[in-house]
């Protein structure tokens, strides 16, 4: 049994149950403090960091879900479980409605607890690290709130824990992506987040110039070094002195100029056009592609030298489309820093759901540009189906809304909201159940009593629902 690590409350007036539980949990490697008193049990959250809450249902003038959501108070990313006697669904429902990660039913082994404890230890880490990153992106700082990098999606946190850990090197580093999925915007959250901030960040795209004004563009030229130099002129590594290099579209660069960019990465030296005078340059590069390097090497077009110079840092972007939960918020932050008149539009439930639902093939670039065009089109401030092009709305496939631009349910449609979302996860993981519960962040049988719940019926699936023998 590998060993475990983590603080661990446990709360229960049964003292000889609590105190075998922490004396069990301490032997597998957990940090296990236990008290019988749920007063006790809130004065030691109150002055320790614990990391797991286990608490029992029914006690004496308390209960746990009262106690669960006074821990929750205090630390917002404690993880908590409840203990009971007196299982039933009611029960469950309840918990998870207080913020419960799931609860296990009296008696039970060890291992039963330990399964839970090593999902719900999984949790922890996820929540604290996700309140790192967001105290991270909040402290990074941009040019200007329109090149801020926006979504909470798996994706974007493993970008902006590249950047955390980049940003202050002078390592060279690749974006990876499609067109419009945001390439420059990580160049530009690299450089001005780096010691190198103060001094210029320059960009170039190889596509948009040819190999000779390419190279000229790039490293300047002497008076007289081609028709038309009437006067010497520096390139841009030489602007950029001190700086960041930002080489957008590095595989279309030709091959002479794929060894001339190599040299300056491996000792900074280059020369002008036309010029026998070496030159240094103090410059951090930063290249993109979106197209795939290790093809281009293949192919003989892309220098495998450069490819592993270039690589030593890659940072990968997804499609939009991998990434659709970051729609809302991106579409909240678009309209707010893009707008097309004074005041500010809205998207209703319709239009979202449509935009959610398209695969976006010019990624957040194309999502731009449709909200431009939509606020041009839309009668009054509110974006409806009316405004979006007709190409999306026949191209869109239906999809929920998860975001601060959905319409807020009433109170009382709050089950609505909740048995559609496990419907549709169930739908878009083909009926498999233990996929379906780890896109919602809950455990199979939490999955299996909302499933009861909402009476969603037999649904088809790969997976088979878990026993559960009392335990004597």
């Amino acid at each position: 049994m590998s060993p475990r690590s983590g603080r661990l409350l446990v709360i229960d007036d049964e003292v000889e149950l609590m105190t075998a539980l922490c004396e069990s949990l301490r032997e597998v490697g957990f940090d296990a403090t236990g008290v019988a008193e749920p007063a006790a049990g809130l004065a030691a959250l109150q002055h320790g960091d614990f990391d797991i809450l286990i608490s029992d249902l029914m006690m004496p003038g308390t209960d746990g879900i009262q106690i669960l959501r006074q821990g929750f108070q205090l630390d917002p990313n404690l993880v908590g479980l409840i203990m009971t006697g007196q299982g039933s669904i009611q029960t469950a429902v309840e918990a998870m409605k207080s913020g419960a990660f799931d609860y296990v039913l009296k008696p039970f082994r060890l291992q039963q607890v330990l399964a839970v404890l090593d999902r719900a230890m999984e949790v922890r880490r996820l929540r604290v690290e996700n309140l790192r990153l967001r105290r991270y992106v909040e402290s990074l700082v941009f040019e200007s709130d329109r090149y801020r990098i926006v979504g909470q999606s798996a994706a974007v946190r493993k970008i902006v824990s590249m950047i955390e850990k980049v940003a202050p090197t002078d390592a060279t580093v690749l974006v990876r992506g499609l067109s419009g999925t945001g390439k420059e915007l990580v160049a530009r959250a690299i450089h001005g987040n780096s010691p190198r901030r103060g001094k210029p960040l320059v960009t170039i795209n190889c596509a948009t110039l040819q190999e000779s004004l390419l190279e000229s563009e790039l490293f300047g030229h002497e008076k007289g070094a081609f028709t038309g130099a009437d006067k010497s002129k520096p390139g841009l590594f030489e602007v950029a002195e001190g700086g960041t290099m930002f080489v957008d579209e590095v595989a279309e660069m030709a091959p002479g100029l794929q060894a001339k960019l190599l040299r300056v990465l491996e000792d900074g030296h280059y020369r002008r056009v036309g010029s026998t005078q070496e030159k240094r340059a103090n410059v951090r590069v930063i290249a993109a592609t979106n197209k795939s390097l290790e093809d281009e090497v293949t192919a003989k077009r892309f220098r495998e030298d450069l490819f592993f110079r270039l690589d030593v840092i890659a940072i990968s972007l997804p499609a939009l489309k991998d990434r659709r939960e970051d729609i809302p918020a991106l579409i909240e932050h678009l309209l707010r820093t893009r707008p097309t008149g004074k005041r500010p539009f809205r998207v209703d439930e319709r239009a979202l759901s449509a935009l959610c639902g398209y695969d976006w093939p010019g990624n957040v670039r194309e999502l731009a540009n449709v909200l431009e065009r939509a606020q041009i089109l839309a009668e009054g401030q509110t974006i409806t189906t009316d405004d979006l092009p007709e190409t999306l709305l026949h191209a869109s496939k239906p999809a929920p809304v998860v975001g601060s631009l959905a319409a807020v349910p009433e109170p009382d449609d709050l089950d609505v909201v909740e048995r559609r979302h496990v419907e549709d996860v169930l739908h878009r993981n083909g009926g498999n159940k233990a996929r379906a519960a780890k896109s919602l962040g809950i455990s199979r049988r939490t999955l299996y009593r909302l499933i009861d719940k909402h009476n969603l019926g037999p649904i088809a699936s790969t997976d088979h629902a878990p026993t559960e023998t009392p335990v004597q």
